[in-house]
C-alpha cells in the first residue's frame, strides 16, 4: 500500500516538473523571436502611450522593435524609422532622465 502511495506521488511530482519545464521553453522561444508582425506608421497623440518599449534588434530580431501601450491598454508597434516615432522615443527618454536623479 505505501509503495503504490509513493510511486502516485512520485508520478504526481515528475508531472508537474514536466510541465513547469515546458512553460518556461514556450517562454524563452516566444523571446526568442521579433514581438512585432507589423507597425504602425501614421502619427497620433503622444499623450495616449501608457508605457514604451525599446528592443534592440539583436540574435532575436534583425529589426528594432519600440513596441507601446496605449492608456486602453492595447499594444501597437511603431515603425522605428518613422521621424514622429523618433522624437517620441527622444522624449520619453529625457522624461525618463528627469524622473531617475
Amino acid at each position: 500500500m505505501t509503495s503504490k502511495l509513493a510511486v502516485a506521488l512520485l508520478a504526481v511530482f515528475l508531472l508537474s516538473a514536466a510541465l513547469c519545464e515546458a512553460a518556461v521553453v514556450s517562454r524563452i522561444t516566444a523571446e526568442l523571436r521579433c514581438q512585432c508582425i507589423n507597425t504602425h506608421s501614421k502619427p497620433f497623440n503622444p499623450k495616449l502611450i501608457k508605457e514604451m518599449r525599446v528592443i534592440e534588434s539583436g540574435p532575436h530580431c534583425e529589426n528594432s522593435e519600440i513596441i507601446v501601450k496605449l492608456v486602453n491598454g492595447a499594444e501597437v508597434c511603431l515603425n522605428p524609422h518613422a521621424k514622429w516615432v523618433q522624437i517620441i522615443v527622444q522624449a520619453f527618454l529625457k522624461r525618463a532622465e528627469g524622473q531617475n536623479p
